[in-house]
């Protein structure tokens, strides 16, 4: 199958109709919640896991603000792409900018995540 057949597509990416043989640039953003099994241990297996929907949520719609994608979930991190497969000049920025993001939607939640009531 050629490019223009799979209407974009090649090994199961979405290369957004560009070729995919176009150089660009692309950030990489790796977010993990530091201390976070310091902080599941005492709470047990079932409290974390029932918190982490919301804290990835947090993080997804911070990614997603900034123009990012997210592309997997990391147990308790994300790995999101800028500049993939919308192409942005300022992908590093964006990538920065939803990292100071996700930072700071966590720390206004951080009561009701350190009380369980998220």
């Amino acid at each position: 199958m050629s490019w223009s057949e799979s209407g974009g597509k090649r090994d199961g990416i979405d290369h957004g109709g560009s070729d995919p043989s176009e150089r660009r640039y692309a950030t990489v953003l790796f977010a993990d919640l530091v201390g976070f099994t310091a902080f599941s241990e005492p709470r047990g297996e079932e409290a974390a896991y029932s918190l982490m929907p919301h804290l990835l949520d947090l993080m997804t719609d911070a990614v997603r603000r900034h123009g990012g994608t997210v592309k997997s979930f990391t147990g308790d991190g994300l790995m999101a792409l800028f500049g993939v497969p919308v192409a942005f000049e300022d992908a590093a920025m964006r990538a920065c900018r939803a990292s100071l993001d996700i930072q700071k939607r966590i720390a206004l939640d951080a009561s009701k995540i350190e009380g369980g009531h998220a």
